[in-house]
């Protein structure tokens, strides 16, 4: 080769090594919304003072409960709003209780039982302008803590923008794009009030049952205002949800349906366990049937999306009675004949239920545009929470549902 040519040819690949050099990469970003561990000392939240604030506008919306005139509402792991519902065409913002670890409750005569971590609370709301904190049970839901070194772990919700389009592992935790907090109605009786579907609280014979991952938990509470813990009772893993009738407790978990004596209140014993595939698993009943919905999505994701109708009348050998394809079904809430659902993103829908063998040729109404996550067929109203707020209707016609109101939330998460 030529020196002159060699020397063009050297000029050359450098020129081209210089400018790839210089070449602004495009590197791909990805927005996720999940949960990430937070560690706390329980004794320094225990020493906290919880008091009532001024009522806050909503930024967020958990599990909702209604008792009376007045409409609790859950900021996941923030506190709990007390609305006057008196008038569900215009409910009133009355009051906030600051709750750190707070995901569930239930309303006992004038005593509030929410949860602080793995805490329980009882508060005095006799007065709702001066609520008070009475009594705190502690250590009663213990899966988050470790008595050794008295710290918890628990989860914020958090947006995290990551280069990997799928997975990530942010502190040794398994994360996913469709992860995220947002996080599952009874036959009240007595003096208690009533939650939805997803509840993981209720009320029962003088009684507080609280289900956590893989436990109930028995507290005595007939003295309202002074809760004993009773003790656990080992139900198997997966466990979401709890729902009271008569004397019995039905659990609802991510592979299947628990039934539980309850005519001994202070030591449920089990019945029977309804199995199907793994999916998520809210569940309401009447006197013959258990209603369950089952979906994909979140921590189902091997689920099918389903109605189904599960005979009841023998409790020790439930058994299927029919299943109706649905598109993503979450909570449910049944009143009398008619049954209603709420579909996720797809909406909110509303079925006659009287003949379990034609509920698909029975559904009164479908509400496309009223994303949906739990309801309660109330007194009143039929409440209904999703990602954008709690919405209110007139359901006295369940073919025609008439919204009466809505409050919106600042930063509504994902429906999955």
């Amino acid at each position: 080769m030529k020196p002159l040519h060699a020397a063009k040819s050297l000029l050359f690949m450098l020129s081209v090594l210089f400018l790839s050099s210089c070449h602004d990469e495009h590197t791909s970003t990805y927005t996720y919304r999940t949960l990430q561990p937070v560690y706390l000392e329980m004794s320094d939240v225990r020493a906290r003072v919880i008091t009532s604030e001024p009522a806050r506008p909503l930024d967020n919306t958990g599990k909702i409960y209604i008792y009376g005139d007045y409409l609790f509402i859950n900021e996941p792991t923030e506190g709990i709003h007390i609305l006057d519902n008196s008038n569900p065409s215009n409910p009133v913002n009355l009051s906030f209780i600051p709750i750190e670890g707070n995901v569930d409750m239930a309303v006992n005569g004038d005593i509030l039982y929410a949860d602080n971590y793995v805490d329980l609370l009882a508060f005095d709301i006799s007065k709702i302008g001066n609520i008070q904190l009475i009594k705190r049970v502690e250590d009663v839901f213990s899966h988050m803590y470790n008595h050794a070194t008295g710290q918890i772990t628990t989860f914020k919700d958090t947006v995290i923008t990551t280069e990997n389009p799928t997975w990530q592992v942010e502190r040794g935790w398994l994360m996913d794009i469709n992860v995220s907090f947002a996080a599952n109605f009874s036959a009240a009786a007595q003096s208690y009030g009533t939650g939805g579907s997803m509840a993981r609280f209720t009320l029962s014979n003088e009684h507080l049952y609280a289900v956590d991952e893989s436990t109930l938990h028995v507290f005595d509470v007939e003295n309202a205002a002074d809760p004993k813990f009773v003790k656990p009772i080992d139900l198997g893993w997966g466990i979401e949800t709890i729902f009271p009738f008569e004397d019995k407790l039905f659990i609802g978990s991510n592979n299947g349906m628990h039934i539980y004596d309850a005519s001994t209140p202070n030591s449920p014993t089990r019945m029977a366990v309804y199995e199907h595939v793994q999916a998520c698993d809210p569940v309401v009943v009447n006197e013959e049937f258990a209603f369950v919905t089952l979906r994909n999505g979140n921590n189902c994701r091997n689920g099918v999306n389903e109605l189904q109708v599960i005979d009841i009348k023998d409790l020790y050998n439930p058994k299927l009675k029919k299943a109706y394809t649905m598109l993503n079904p979450h909570g449910l809430g049944l009143a009398g004949d008619y049954l209603f659902v709420a579909e996720g993103t797809h909406g909110l829908k509303s079925f006659n239920v009287s003949n379990v063998m034609e509920i698909d040729d029975n559904q009164l109404e479908f509400l496309t545009k009223e994303k949906s996550v739990d309801l309660i067929p109330g007194p009143n109203s039929l409440i209904v929470i999703g990602p954008d707020g709690v919405c209110q209707f007139d359901y006295s016609n369940p073919s025609k549902l008439q919204k009466l109101s809505c409050i919106q939330v600042s930063n509504p998460v994902g429906v999955y």
